[in-house]
C-alpha cells in the first residue's frame, strides 16, 4: 500500500478525543472522527510496520447505534459529533474513552465517575460563527465549518446545541450581508472584509450580545455598521438583543485575535449567575459555555477542597474569577492569578458586585508570579487553558507541596500528561470525575483531587 491509496474500514473502537481505530491487513488504522460501527473511506498518509494514520473521506454506511435523526446538518456540519447517539449511549462511549486515556496514571478506571450534563438542548451561551461559502463562488453564508472541509461553511439552520434566538440573530445577520452583496475574508488572496459574528446569551436575564468581527477594511463603513444594529433589532429576536460590537481582527489565522473593540450600541455587558454569584460578561470575557453544567463542576471542585473555612486558596488560571469566588464564600482568603488584564479587571468587578472582600486578583503569567506566592497555600486550585500547565511553571506549582489540588481540565489529554508529573512529586489521586460539559460534541471536562503524600493524613472523600 502507498501513500494515498483509498481503502474502506470498519470502525472498530474510539480513542479520546475523535479518533476513530480499524484494522486493515492486520495493521491498526487511525483516523480523526468516525463512530464505532460505521463503515468509512480513508485515505493512507503515512505508513508504518504495524500502523497506519489514515485521513476519514467519507461515512459509506452509519453504525448502528446511530439511531435519532439528530439535526438537519447532522453528520456535515463540523460542530458535533453525537447527533444521531442517543445520550445514555454517547455517555458511555465517553466514560470508555476517557477511562483508556488515563489507564497510565495510578488510579484504578473503574472508579471514575462520570457526570452527565443538566441540559442537552439549547446548552450553550456562546456561539462563534464564521462568514463563508457553502461552495465556491455562492453566496455568502453563516455557520460552522463542515466536517473535514476547511474551507466550507455549513448553514447550521436548525442547530439543536443553542435557542432558537441564536438561529433568528444568525439568519437575520447572513441575510443582511448577502442583501448587500458582501463576499466573506479569503485568507490566500486577502480580499473581504467579514469573519466571524460572535452571539453570547445570558440564561438568567434571557439576553443577547452580538460581536460582528472584521478586518479593517474600507467597506466597513459606520453607515453599514448602524444599518446592521437596527436590522438586528427589527428581528422578532431583536428587542432581546442588548448589546452590539464590533472588532477588528487583521490576523489570517482562523481564529478571533481581538486588536481593537468598538462598542456600537447598547450595554457593554451581560450578567449571568452561577450558585447565587452575579458574573458581568464583556465581549471577550472567558466563561463557561454551559453554565448549568458548570454549577456542577465547581460544586464538584469545591467538594473535593473539603474543609476550606478559615483557610487560604490559591486559583492559578483563574481567569474572570468565577471559581475564586464560588470558594471565596467558604474560604478564608483567595488569590486568583490570570495572565490577561481584562480578565483579571472583570474579575476584581465582579467580586464588588458580589461583597467579597477576601479575594486578591493579581494580573501576571502564573509561572511569575508563583515567586510573589511566597506562603504554602491550603488548597491549590488548577484550571488552565487547553494547553495545559506550562511546561515552564508546573515545576514551581509543585515546588509548592500544595497538600491539597483540585485540578480541573477541559482537555483530558494534557491532564493526563500534567497529572504523571504530578505523581512523580508525591502526589496522590484521590478522585477523578468526568463532566459531560458539551453534549454532542466529542469534549469533556474532568475534575481531579490530589493529596501529598508528605501529608500526616491523606483527604477523606466518601
Amino acid at each position: 500500500m502507498g501513500r494515498n491509496d483509498y481503502f474502506d474500514v470498519i470502525v472498530e473502537d474510539q480513542e479520546y478525543p475523535n479518533l476513530g481505530v480499524s484494522t486493515y491487513k492486520d495493521r491498526k488504522v487511525k483516523f480523526k472522527g468516525g463512530i464505532v460501527g460505521q463503515k468509512v473511506s480513508v485515505q493512507a498518509q503515512r505508513r508504518r510496520p504495524d500502523s497506519i494514520k489514515a485521513k476519514l473521506l467519507e461515512v459509506l454506511e452509519p453504525s448502528h447505534l446511530e439511531v435519532l435523526e439528530g439535526c438537519p446538518k447532522a453528520g456535515i456540519c463540523g460542530g458535533c459529533t453525537y447527533q444521531k447517539i442517543e445520550d445514555s449511549v454517547e455517555l458511555e462511549l465517553k466514560h470508555k474513552m476517557i477511562k483508556k486515556l488515563y489507564s497510565s496514571l495510578e488510579y484504578d478506571q473503574e472508579n471514575i465517575k462520570i457526570n452527565p450534563s443538566p441540559i442537552n438542548k439549547a446548552y450553550r451561551n456562546k456561539m462563534e460563527y464564521t462568514f463563508g461559502d457553502e461552495y465556491k463562488d455562492g453566496p455568502i453564508t453563516l455557520g460552522l465549518h463542515r466536517k473535514n472541509r476547511f474551507y466550507e461553511i455549513v448553514n447550521t439552520v436548525g442547530c439543536n446545541i443553542v435557542n432558537d434566538g441564536f438561529e433568528q440573530i444568525r439568519i437575520g445577520v447572513m441575510n443582511f450581508f448577502q442583501e448587500k452583496g458582501f463576499k466573506a475574508y479569503h485568507k490566500k488572496k486577502e480580499e473581504g472584509a467579514l469573519k466571524f459574528f460572535i452571539v453570547r446569551y445570558s440564561f438568567r436575564d434571557d439576553q443577547y450580545m452580538v460581536n460582528l468581527v472584521t478586518r479593517d477594511h474600507e467597506t466597513i463603513t459606520d453607515d453599514l455598521l448602524n444599518e446592521m444594529v437596527d436590522h438586528i433589532k427589527g428581528l422578532e429576536i431583536g428587542p432581546k438583543v442588548v448589546s452590539f460590537f464590533q472588532t477588528i481582527s487583521n490576523a489570517t489565522a482562523d481564529a478571533v485575535k481581538p486588536e481593537r473593540i468598538i462598542h456600537l450600541a447598547g450595554q457593554d455587558h451581560l450578567v449571568e449567575e452561577i450558585n447565587g454569584l452575579t458574573f458581568k460578561i464583556s465581549p471577550f470575557s472567558f466563561f463557561q459555555p454551559n453554565p448549568k453544567g458548570a454549577e456542577n463542576l465547581y460544586n464538584k471542585a469545591l467538594e473535593f477542597a473539603g474543609d476550606i473555612a478559615d483557610k487560604t486558596v490559591y486559583d492559578l488560571y483563574c481567569g474572570t474569577g468565577t471559581i475564586s469566588q464560588i470558594f471565596a464564600k467558604k474560604a478564608g482568603k483567595v488569590i486568583g492569578v490570570e495572565i490577561i488584564e481584562e480578565a483579571v479587571e472583570k474579575a476584581k468587578e465582579n467580586a464588588q458586585i458580589n461583597g467579597l472582600t477576601n479575594t486578591d486578583f493579581r494580573a501576571n503569567d502564573v509561572m511569575l508570579e508563583i515567586e510573589n506566592l511566597t506562603d504554602t497555600p491550603d488548597i491549590l486550585v488548577l484550571d488552565p487553558p487547553r494547553e495545559g500547565i506550562h511546561p515552564k511553571a508546573i515545576d514551581s506549582i509543585l515546588d509548592m507541596e500544595a497538600k491539597t489540588v483540585v485540578y480541573i481540565s477541559c482537555n483530558p489529554k494534557t491532564h493526563v500528561r500534567d497529572l504523571a508529573l504530578f505523581q512523580e512529586r508525591g502526589y496522590k489521586i484521590e478522585k477523578l470525575e468526568v463532566f459531560d460539559q458539551f453534549p454532542r460534541t466529542t469534549h469533556v471536562e474532568t475534575c481531579v483531587l490530589l493529596s501529598h503524600k508528605s501529608a500526616d493524613d491523606f483527604i477523606s472523600v466518601k
